[in-house]
């Protein structure tokens, strides 16, 4: 009686460029969006615009400090948040190919590393508010990954988006006044960390694999 190792499947999910669950990805992050512009709707029409300054991260101020959790959410306008839109999308949606779980980890610090790095380092007197710090996180993680993972194919969507969009890095500069380039510079500098941290998680999880073995295959006589 012979003992037959199972067929393995190559099963490589680090290196994955889609989302697992596309419809799960997609419905996660146009139901994110949709809340954006249910805030914005409900700033404009009830509360004239005052949201922002109360909500959104004051440096340096304990009354701007809970900025760090709600800033993300709010936008100064329907220009500003439809600048945001895309770039949200797509990125967002991206980043999940690591499955839910990542993704709302990666997320999470990102969106309080930017906050947080506002808070600490902006400029006395401002307020800063929009998704665009979130944005820029995303897009870095996204940018590294693939180097990380030793991915061609993540590789090769770095290029991509790095063709379309990498004209807005810029924004990590200081420059315009009209632009938080703190929250666009911690919240990249979360995302590239992130990228770091989910290579080499998913390494660990490689090697422990291997080291177990694979599943008991079937018996043949």
């Amino acid at each position: 009686m012979d003992q037959l190792p199972a067929k393995q499947t190559p099963n490589r999910p680090a290196n994955r460029v889609l989302p697992p669950r596309p419809m799960q990805a997609a419905v996660v992050l146009v139901s994110f969006t949709a809340l954006l512009y249910l805030i914005e709707f409900v700033d404009v029409a009830g509360f004239h615009g005052s949201l922002d300054r109360s909500f959104g991260v004051k440096p340096r101020q304990l009354s701007g400090l809970d900025g760090v959790l709600f800033a993300p959410l709010l936008h100064d306008g329907w220009a500003h948040l439809a600048g945001n839109t895309i770039p949200v999308l797509v990125f967002g949606f991206l980043a999940m190919a690591g499955g839910l779980a990542q993704w709302i980890v990666v997320t999470t610090v990102i969106w309080l590393v930017s906050g947080i790095g506002v808070w600490l380092t902006g400029d006395a007197g401002t307020v800063t508010i929009g998704a665009s710090g979130l944005a820029f996180g995303w897009l870095a993680f996204l940018l590294v990954r693939g180097i990380f993972n030793r991915s061609f194919k993540q590789i090769l969507v770095a290029a991509v988006l790095f063709f379309y969009w990498g004209g807005v890095l810029w924004g990590l500069l200081p420059g315009d006044q009209q632009i938080s380039w703190q929250a666009h510079l911690f919240g990249a500098l979360a995302g590239l960390l992130m990228a770091f941290l989910a290579a080499r998680a998913s390494r660990v999880r490689a090697a422990r694999t291997v080291a177990t073995g694979p599943a008991p295959g079937n018996l043949a006589a």
